[in-house]
């Protein structure tokens, strides 16, 4: 009797096979996912000595200088943009627009309103599933999945509601705390600034810090008469 069962089992799977594939021939959407999920992702390296074409370095208006490994193997077309733009010195002194505390910090856009991008096309989504976790940095775009230009954002604290929703094409591995440092705020009274983005292999050292400019205040002769600790 189990032989008889496993042989009629035997008999339908191999009836539903061709069945199958047909299926999977007629609907290519469903072969592409499935291929998607079999992906392998390699883990983010933290050593900033290592693969310097892709790290991006952000010299920022606090004085501090983060480190963000970029991921070519979970987004290419997203990497590429970025380090176009970078070379460029697109992002030299645009301002982190959009800080909120708690979710993420927002920059990229050369108007600061968070509305402006580059002159380069729009590029389509490269969503996977690797997840929005402290330091992930990630591209903005609108309500269209496939919006995103120039304006990316780094997380502050794990996000996985952004997972395969936003394209998540790397990962801050030095100086997390300059981050968290940024000025929050939509937009911040006095928004922190990117006074240079590089990719490390272009060996191009920290700018120099602007001069704090200090308003000249008249002082008069009762000034200079007054009291000490007046």
């Amino acid at each position: 009797m189990l032989k008889t069962s496993l042989a009629i089992a035997a008999t339908l799977s191999l009836a539903a096979a061709p069945f199958a594939a047909q299926a999977q021939e007629a609907d290519p959407t469903v072969a592409a996912e499935a291929e998607a999920d079999t992906r392998v992702f390699t883990p983010v390296n933290f050593d900033v000595t290592e693969d310097r074409e892709n790290i991006l370095l952000l010299d920022l208006s606090n004085g501090e200088r983060v480190s963000i490994r970029l991921k070519p193997d979970w987004a290419p077309n997203h990497v590429e943009r970025v380090k176009t733009l970078t070379r460029q010195g697109f992002y030299d002194g645009i301002i982190f627009h959009r800080v909120i505390d708690g979710f993420m910090a927002q920059t990229g856009d050369p108007t600061g309103t968070g509305t402006g991008g580059s002159e380069l096309p729009d590029i389509a989504a490269e969503f996977h599933r690797m997840p929005h976790v402290r330091g992930s940095v990630s591209m903005a775009r609108s309500s269209s999945p496939d919006s995103a230009n120039s304006q990316f954002f780094l997380v502050f604290y794990p996000r996985f509601n952004l997972d395969e929703n936003y394209t998540n094409f790397g990962r801050v591995i030095a100086n997390m705390a300059a981050v968290d440092a940024i000025e929050r705020g939509e937009p911040p009274a006095n928004p922190t600034r990117i006074l240079q983005a590089s990719i490390a292999a272009d060996n191009k050292p920290v700018p120099a810090m602007p001069a704090l400019s200090v308003p000249d205040a008249a002082i008069s002769a009762s000034d200079l008469n007054a009291p000490i600790g007046n």
